[in-house]
């Protein structure tokens, strides 16, 4: 039970090197008991690399978060939350590990995966690395497959409901019309549930048109008597009552906007994910043992910890170390080092209604908060000085950090305010701890890689899938970053595009200069703004915490948000690139545009999109193209590779790309068959080959 007695007590035990300690649920109210469910042979039992086989095991943490400890007050309602007989608030967490059977043979760096919505597993490492995940998002249904969080829910005082008002919006209504749509808050993590199926207050407005600074057209409201809260699925309107499901008389309109305003009841203390992650890693790295006695499977095995998370983790690990939740309850620190990939803002988790699974979507919270890692006054919405660093820098817990990201992210996402604040006039110093990374021309989460000039269509979009990869950057940052934490040994220098060096840029078609690339309409292009809300007085903007009133939010301003510059073949000039971007096929974009339904024409969710160069001269001079043909660039197969060949080396020089994976990138692209060779080729191709291979 989530609620259930567990004995507390104070235990210390002697072992070599001084003293080693229990998790006492009186003393720290963290990691009161782990539960191991299954231990199981990864990879059939066989060796992984150096660090030999490896074992994985499944389970559950129960932890307690004290309520008046300093370190958890900034937890939204945590005060609100019930509490056990020693005045801790409970939870329950699942988590898998992985280590070396051998603990002789683990390198001694715990990797924390954050796992995304749920999704994610432990790894095993040819290193010898300990892979630790764990649930922290308290709002997601339990299934056999997912990392899950219980945490609890608030109430007053007195145990009755809180109640607030929440969000849903609706559109692109797929299958059936007249099938109830499940009720979601913006389409994120579980439901809030309505306080009363009967709301009269509740409003359903309707939009045949949105802007993406939320101007509408063709409003209207549907009346009350014409919609519920409800399953109509077999039984006709309306329906059978459902606080999970809307109904709508009639059925949906697939072609417009649906806005859903009522009053939810029962918020999740969800930002108790904070302390869970902290305190489920302080086990895992400080512990012997648990309060019952159980040993921590790798007691012993760890001296250092890095943390790593994609998208919506990157967003909760700023988050964590923005909050202070970087310090144990002992003063010590959870992570050396955090690398956030992909993570242009910060995880909604820790208001009234929170909504975790957030994706940068109109009047979702995220880029409210302080998203830059210097410290910068934000006057352009009237707030105080801060840095995401501030808490962690007053109780010398802050890890080191690298952070990289995609161009996805500066189209889709809104970047570029953690990088230049939002009055765009000077870029913001990173501090000494931190370096920045950026992949220039790739989608969300980089391409699928490989060297081949027509790609497939990307998924909703109008233009093709951007292939231009991020994972082998990945690969080498991640390496550096370990290296710099476990050895100290320096990193590379960060590289990604500044104000001061004129690489950051509005994304207006006069100041980006995009090239008149036929199929890719860049006046139709719109970046994702960044949009400044007033939520009411009750929401502490710069840690996104506190009560929301206004729902949706009043827009009161739009942001400035820059883009990376491109050349004349629209490709993006700053950061690390990748050798198939430094051996170009096309062009890399860092956004697509929807191809239909209700925001068609708008930019494609964060997915980039890829305009292929033509294959020959003619070709180019038959579309009117005006970037040259691939064999205008590299004449032939050799000189292709020439390009290829420089571009692996300087990056493994460099540090940006392992040998192992340059290897391969080289064998990849001389079997791709994207140019003749020179002895099928002309002689004016030779030549230019030549003057490639000679540069």
């Amino acid at each position: 039970m989530l609620y259930s007695r567990v004995r507390s007590c104070i235990l210390l035990v002697v072992v070599s090197g001084g003293l080693a300690w229990f998790f006492a649920p009186a003393a720290h109210a963290q990691v009161t008991r782990v539960e191991v469910v299954s231990r199981e042979a990864m990879h059939e039992g066989q060796s992984v690399g150096d660090a030999g086989p490896y074992e994985m095991l499944r389970g559950r943490v129960h932890g307690e978060v004290d309520p008046d400890d300093p370190r958890n007050h900034i937890i939204q309602d945590i005060e609100r939350a019930p509490t056990n007989e020693r005045g801790n608030v409970e939870y329950v967490a699942t988590f898998s590990l992985a280590k070396p059977r051998d603990p002789g043979k683990a390198s001694r760096m715990l990797v924390y995966q954050v796992v995304n919505r749920g999704n994610g597993d432990v790894t095993a490492s040819a290193h010898g690395h300990i892979s630790l995940v764990s649930g922290w998002q308290g709002d997601l249904d339990p299934t056999p497959t997912t990392q899950t969080l219980v945490v609890p829910t608030a109430t007053h005082e007195d145990g009755s409901a809180i109640t607030g008002p929440v969000l849903a919006r609706f559109f692109d209504i797929g299958d059936t019309n007249t099938a109830p749509i499940r009720l979601n808050s913006m389409g994120n993590g579980g439901p809030s549930a309505p306080a009363s199926l009967n709301e009269a207050a509740a409003t359903l407005t309707t939009a045949t048109s949105e802007t993406t600074t939320g101007v509408k057209g063709g409003v209207s409201t549907v009346p009350r008597a014409a919609w519920a809260f409800a399953d109509c699925r077999t039984t006709p309107f309306p329906g059978v009552p459902d606080p999970k499901r809307l109904c709508v008389k009639g059925g949906f309109d697939r072609g417009i906007l649906y806005e859903l305003v009522y009053t939810a009841k029962d918020p999740l203390v969800l930002g108790v994910g904070l302390a869970a992650t902290r305190d489920i890693n302080a086990f895992f790295r400080y512990a012997t043992a648990d309060a019952t006695g159980t040993p921590n499977p790798v007691a012993g095995m760890v001296d250092h910890a890095i943390s790593i998370g994609n998208s919506q983790s990157g967003n909760f690990i700023k988050t964590l170390i923005h909050l202070g939740f970087n310090e144990n309850l002992d003063g010590r620190i959870i992570w050396d080092g955090v690398f956030p990939r992909i993570a242009a803002r910060q995880t909604p988790i820790n208001y009234r209604f929170a909504q975790p699974g957030g994706a940068g979507r109109l009047y979702e919270p995220g880029s409210e908060p302080v998203v830059w890692w210097g410290r910068y006054q934000d006057i352009a919405r009237n707030r105080s000085a801060a840095s995401m660093l501030d808490r962690c820098s007053a109780t010398n817990t802050c890890p080191k950090v690298f952070e990289a990201f995609t161009a996805a992210e500066f189209w889709g996402l809104r970047m570029s305010p953690g990088l230049i604040g939002t009055d765009a006039t000077a870029d913001i110093p990173l501090p000494s701890n931190v370096r920045r990374y950026y992949h220039p021309g790739t989608t969300h989460g980089g391409g699928r890689g490989g060297f081949q000039v027509d790609a497939g269509p990307a998924r909703g979009c109008a233009l093709p899938s951007n292939p231009n990869p991020a994972a082998d950057t990945t690969r080498a940052l991640t390496e550096a970053l370990i290296d710099w934490v476990a050895a100290g040994t320096s990193p590379p220098a960060s590289r990604y595009p500044t104000l001061a060096d004129g690489l950051l840029v509005p994304a207006t078609t006069a100041v980006l200069e995009f090239p008149n690339v036929p199929g890719a309409r860049f006046e139709e292009a719109e970046v994702n703004p960044v949009l400044d809300y007033d939520f009411g007085p009750g929401f502490i903007a710069n840690d996104m915490s506190g009560v929301i009133a206004l729902e949706p939010p009043r827009i009161t301003q739009v942001i400035p948000t820059y883009v990376p510059r491109v050349n004349e073949d629209g490709n993006e000039t700053s950061g690390v690139p990748s050798v198939l971007h430094q051996a170009p096929l096309g062009t890399y974009l860092g956004w697509n545009l929807t191809a239909s339904g209700f925001f068609a024409g708008q930019v494609c969710g964060f997915q980039g999109g890829y305009v292929p160069f033509t294959k020959t001269r003619a070709d180019r001079r038959n579309t009117g193209d005006p970037r040259l043909s691939v064999e205008e660039r590299y004449g032939t197969l050799e000189g292709y590779m020439c390009v290829v060949e420089r571009a692996a080396a300087t990056a493994v020089s460099d540090r940006f790309l392992l040998q192992a994976d340059a290897t391969r990138l080289v064998d990849q692209a001389r079997d791709s068959g994207v140019l003749p060779p020179n002895s099928d080729s002309s002689p004016t191709n030779q030549d230019i080959a030549r003057t490639v291979c000679a540069r």
